[in-house]
């Protein structure tokens, strides 16, 4: 499709890409007496860490990946075990032994581990506090004096909260986190971004829209893919607050960014916060219903007001488009032919049977 091509870069910004790369082999290898670049991806193992591994081996780079597997995902690192390029860890970041190990010769760290969304942390409150605040905070704290390069943390759009009007978030709009996953990231935001002037890496905030796409750890709790397949099936969907906005981004586009702010020249992305997606996939409820009754036409869909979500963010995407150059390659709409494909395959019959993989909903934590 013609907007999945990749877009060539211009010169000066491929220059300016190869200028920090010879930084890299200059600063960061050669004094630690390292060949090539690692990757370290604490919660790599999940929907879109899963996706980030493939990107990154493709692209040349060594990853390791450690995980807990709460969701009973082993299978996602299944694929990778011949790889001479790539490491996995069952480990909790947590444990401040494990992240030390798992921290030996990396270069460069992506934190994605967390209870992520709003549902699985209000059901697990203590969980959510352990890993996404105090056991985040502790990891970051314990990554100073390491020799690294970059470190990217995966926040979130959701904290934006509740947005009356027609105000449109950029990444200086105030934060007004409603749940505790949104609380916990803007925490996390806040530390990482105080430890300007003392921190010896270049730490960079992408605050995630909600993702879509297909992975080998499949979430079916999330709006696109779980509007897809409840109409593919011929159930009734049952829409909340069906105006509302959300931004949306496929998870490949996620991977394509994060490997756009490993390879950016450091004054571009340190201490700098992104909103990651694109001004394209703005979506309202409504129009997300849409975008699916045209391949689904038969679909029964339902709306209905005053849901247990009030959360309501349209987000500004100016900033990683015109710094880092990064603009979606999929749309809403690629991602729902794709999966109404992968579901005509019967890729997914298992779903209602495996609640614990297809979805951020059960977890036995510790």
């Amino acid at each position: 499709m013609a907007n999945r091509i990749q877009k060539q870069l211009p010169n000066d910004y491929e220059q300016a890409v190869t200028a920090e790369g010879q930084r890299v082999a200059e600063q960061i290898l050669r004094p630690r007496g390292l060949q090539d670049r690692l990757v370290l991806l604490v919660g790599g193992a999940g929907y879109i860490g899963s996706i980030l591994t493939s990107y990154l081996l493709r692209s040349g780079y060594r990853v390791r990946c450690i995980d807990r597997l709460l969701y009973e995902n082993a299978i996602t690192v299944l694929h990778y075990a011949g790889d001479a390029n790539y490491e996995f860890l069952n480990g909790d970041l947590v444990d401040g032994a494990t992240m030390e190990n798992a921290l030996r010769d990396v270069t460069d760290v992506v934190i994605l581990a967390a209870l992520v969304g709003d549902p699985i942390t209000r059901d697990y409150p203590d969980a959510a506090r352990t890993i996404n605040h105090d056991g985040t905070l502790a990891l970051i704290e314990g990554l100073g004096g390491k020799g690294l390069n970059k470190v990217v943390f995966l926040s979130t759009c959701s904290n934006y909260g509740l947005i009356k009007g027609n105000a449109i978030a950029n990444e200086e709009f105030d934060l007004n986190p409603i749940s505790l996953y949104a609380e916990a990231k803007v925490a996390v935001e806040r530390d990482l971004l105080a430890r300007r002037g003392t921190a010896d890496y270049h730490p960079t905030v992408l605050r995630f829209a909600t993702a879509f796409g297909l992975s080998a750890r499949m979430r079916f709790d999330l709006t696109v893919s779980e509007f897809v397949r409840e109409m593919y099936l011929g159930r009734e969907l049952v829409v909340y607050d069906a105006d509302t906005w959300r931004p949306y981004c496929h998870v490949s586009d996620f991977a394509r960014l994060i490997r756009r702010v490993l390879e950016a020249p450091i004054e571009a992305v340190d201490f700098q916060v992104f909103n990651a997606g694109g001004d394209a996939n703005n979506h309202t409820k409504r129009s997300l219903v849409q975008e699916i009754l045209k391949h689904l036409p038969a679909a029964k869909v339902r709306y209905q007001e005053h849901g247990g979500d009030p959360r309501n963010y349209r987000v500004d995407f100016t900033r990683v488009r015109e710094t880092l150059l990064f603009e979606p390659n999929y749309g809403v709409s690629d991602g729902i032919r794709e999966l109404i494909t992968a579901l005509g395959q019967r890729l997914f019959d298992g779903v209602d049977g495996a609640p614990r993989f297809y979805g951020n909903h059960i977890i036995d934590y510790p």
